[in-house]
């Protein structure tokens, strides 16, 4: 894996996922307590051993440069580096990113320096664990010239998903964007060529795109160069490309959830904590998942009722109950709330007891949760002050709403408090 070098696309302004990304880049959004969603492509390359990594973005990526900076340090024993590349303007280039392929292409220069074979390039806002040792593998022993992870489908949710067409070899011949009806029905291919049982062949007969590809390196660089108008992998370089290169797919048959929107952002987490297995599981000690080391103290729960949760390390719980949820690091609940079915990304700082107790006698809020307040359905962002008898439980069902003035959006019906908001004693969302 010496020959690989990885590219994570950080994604453009996030918008998807807006308000989580109003401060920060899509990369750098908390998830499950005490990771960030950089941290699962980051980690699946550090597991297969692959320890080169540029992540390219353009929007906010202050706390992403923080956090890579402080988390991944390969010493000097070998060439390894985990690097953010942001947007700039050059003269040669005056725009932004126009796109994936766009954002590579304007680094290509970079990338030149480097003595390797393959490109691996990856999404930064999807949930998933893979050795991509097996994906590079498939992709030399076919003599592909690129090579997609397509994930199998079945027919209820295929029209949801840009699908590909293969050969009897596993070679990709056609693509088709979100298709129905007839047009469906043409987009079906034996899958049992790429690996899956016939009677998972006959469920599944779709395959779509991860959004996860290798390109042989004097490939990637042509079709970059020579078509300079195209900006976008999915939709552009690689539909024209599969025409005259030797364009493979790769079968992925295991948990992949794309949260790049706020639903299925809070599906994903809160299904973590399912029992007795979750699809996706951050406990498996052959292929962790890593993170800033933050050295808090444990978590203390004084007489608190907790059912179906995750409590991020360093929270304060007093007499509370906590169903269903998902609690990040530094999380404070005083006593009398009632949290359920909802993510607490937790907080950057604790505040001295002195602090907090001057606030309370000022009337300021202090950063946390207040005493009985009741949470349902909703994403409380990092450092939100949440004040006494508050109920956060969109009781008229609203399904989007923007209300930045006051420190929340709703979206898809879930109440996002955003970041550094206040909401001040008594109010009812």
């Amino acid at each position: 894996m010496k020959k690989v070098l990885s590219i994570i696309l950080g994604g453009g302004a996030g918008t998807r996922l807006y308000p989580l990304t109003k401060l920060r880049a899509k990369p750098a959004v908390p998830v499950a307590g005490k990771y960030r969603l950089i941290d699962i492509p980051v980690s699946n390359c550090i597991n297969s051993e692959i320890f080169k990594i540029y992540v390219l973005t353009q929007f906010n990526s202050a706390s992403l440069n923080r956090h890579i900076a402080r988390t991944y340090n390969f010493s000097g024993f070998n060439e390894g580096f985990v690097e953010v590349l942001a947007a700039q303007q050059t003269p040669e280039n005056p725009n932004w990113f126009q796109g994936t392929a766009d954002a590579v292409r304007q680094y290509l220069w970079l990338m030149e320096e480097w003595d390797v074979e393959e490109y691996l390039i990856l999404s930064g806002d999807h949930l998933y664990r893979m050795d991509y040792r097996d994906f590079i593998q498939r992709h030399r022993d076919t003599g592909a010239d690129i090579t997609l992870s397509v994930i199998p489908i079945d027919e209820r949710r295929a029209s949801d998903f840009g699908l590909m067409k293969i050969d009897g070899s596993g070679r990709v011949i056609d693509f088709s964007e979100k298709p129905k009806g007839e047009a469906l029905t043409q987009m079906r291919v034996d899958t049992s060529v790429l690996g899956l049982s016939k009677e998972q062949a006959q469920q599944q007969p779709y395959i779509a795109s991860m959004g996860i590809y290798v390109f042989k390196k004097e490939v990637l660089f042509k079709l970059l160069k020579e078509a300079t108008e195209r900006t976008d992998f999915g939709k552009e370089i690689i539909p024209d490309a599969s025409k005259d290169y030797n364009v493979q797919a790769y079968l992925f048959d295991d948990y992949w959830e794309d949260i790049g929107t706020i639903e299925a952002f809070y599906h994903a987490n809160l299904t973590l904590t399912r029992q007795p297995q979750p699809a996706f599981s951050f406990y498996d000690e052959k292929a962790p998942i890593y993170t800033r080391a933050r050295y808090l103290p444990p978590s203390k729960l004084l007489d608190c009722q907790i059912t179906e949760s995750m409590i991020g390390e360093g929270c304060i719980l007093k007499n509370c109950r906590i169903q269903h949820s998902v609690l990040g690091v530094r999380s404070r609940i005083e006593s009398g709330c009632i949290i359920e079915e909802s993510l607490i990304m937790g907080a950057d700082f604790y505040q001295p007891s002195v602090e907090r107790e001057c606030s309370l006698v000022k009337g300021d809020i202090p950063v946390g949760i207040g005493t009985d307040t009741i949470i349902r359905g909703a994403i409380i962002d990092k450092n939100a002050r949440i004040g006494h008898d508050v109920k956060i439980i969109n009781k008229d069902n609203v399904q989007e709403a923007d209300r930045e003035n006051q420190g929340f959006y709703i979206r898809s019906g879930i109440v996002v408090v955003l970041k550094n908001a206040v909401i001040d004693d008594g109010t009812i969302i």
